[in-house]
């Protein structure tokens, strides 16, 4: 958990309760003016205005979600606060506040939970919002970590999963696939560990795709370039479950089909050839891998100009009715592969099949 071994650790039990909440937040301050009351009352408030509230909120539970075999405590830290910007940022709508809960046992000592907060406190920087509250309790099982986001937004600009029309444009940002390769390469080298402690992991070549896993970024770039475009989508979702799943979730909420061509999957050269590598399959990795954390969204065809030619987003397919249902081109050919949901599920602990 820690470098150096030397180094003597605090008890959570010599801070207490709240007194290891104060410990531990008392460098947020608050930056956004509708963060009324932060930390250290019974409820927060929180003052929106005329606009209106978007909540979201998710479980990350040690040994499900993450290993801390070989995930840094800062980084689980950062990890778990963009997963739950993203999902804001996925509604168009602009990450104004955090909640944070942590179940730890105790086999973590105040240090342990000092390197998770400064985590939280870089994504909190990084992304201008403000830690407002939260809870701390103990635990049986490790390390469990519940986080809510706050995101606030005017009404007209909020976009659900439910709005894609037949002919819209399917979009993605970024590039896809990089966090599930990221994955392997930890996974490997931390077997590799486990079965020879005196062995070095050979991880140098891969720092894209590890920092793809270990600290990805939301993008809550996005609404401000979708805006400068004048252009606004008719649907949107984060890709956190992989691109197949997210499509069909798009499908089911907006009552379309789609065709996705997977010759336009974007994919950086670091992934394929690790996934080839691996010998997986490098489309694979985007449909079903998950944890990328970028935006998957649908828009007018008559904004195909102004968003064909930009750098960051990809047209990589179209809506269609929904009795012609949901299918990938394959590359090189014109067969209809079916697109199932093999992506993440928490509760199988693998991939699930469709």
């Amino acid at each position: 958990m820690f470098e150096d071994k030397s180094q003597e650790l605090t008890p959570i039990s010599k801070l207490g309760e709240f007194g290891l909440i104060k410990h531990l937040t008392e460098y947020f301050p608050l930056s956004n003016e509708s963060s009324e009351l932060g930390v250290g009352d019974d409820a927060a408030v929180i003052n929106p205005g005329n606009k209106k509230v978007v909540l979201t909120t998710d479980v990350l539970a040690e040994g499900v979600h993450f290993n801390l075999g070989y995930v840094p405590l800062k980084h689980l830290g950062y990890k778990a606060v963009v997963v739950n910007l993203s999902d804001v940022a996925a509604m168009n709508a602009v990450p104004t506040q955090i909640l944070v809960s942590l179940a730890v046992s105790s086999r973590f000592p105040v240090e342990a939970l000092e390197e998770i907060y400064s985590g939280i406190q870089a994504a909190c920087a990084r992304y201008k919002v403000d830690l407002i509250g939260g809870d701390t309790t103990s635990s049986n099982s490790g390390l469990v970590m519940s986080i809510t986001a706050v995101g606030i937004e005017d009404e007209e600009n909020i976009v659900k999963r439910s709005g894609a029309k037949p002919n819209d444009l399917l979009v993605v940002t970024g590039d896809l696939g990089g966090a599930y390769m990221g994955l392997q390469i930890l996974e490997r080298e931390h077997a590799v560990f486990l079965a020879d402690p005196n062995m070095q992991p050979e991880m140098e070549g891969y720092d894209y795709i590890l920092e793809r896993q270990l600290k990805p970024e939301a993008r809550t770039d996005v609404k401000t370039i979708l805006k400068e475009l004048d252009i606004k989508p008719t649907s949107m979702i984060d890709i956190s479950d992989g691109l197949a799943s997210e499509i069909l979730h798009l499908s089911d909420q907006s009552q379309t089909g789609f065709r996705l061509y997977e010759e336009k999957i974007p994919m950086d050269s670091l992934t394929i050839s690790t996934a080839d590598e691996m010998n997986l399959n490098p489309s694979m990795t985007a449909l079903s891998g998950g944890e990328d954390y970028e935006l998957l969204f649908t828009i007018s065809p008559n904004d195909f100009d102004k968003i064909k030619n930009h750098p960051d987003f990809t047209i990589i397919g179209h809506a269609v009715e929904k009795e012609d249902g949901n299918f990938m081109i394959a590359r090189g050919s014109n067969q209809l592969v079916p697109l199932t949901a093999q992506g993440w599920d928490a509760f199988l602990g693998n991939q699930q099949n469709g």
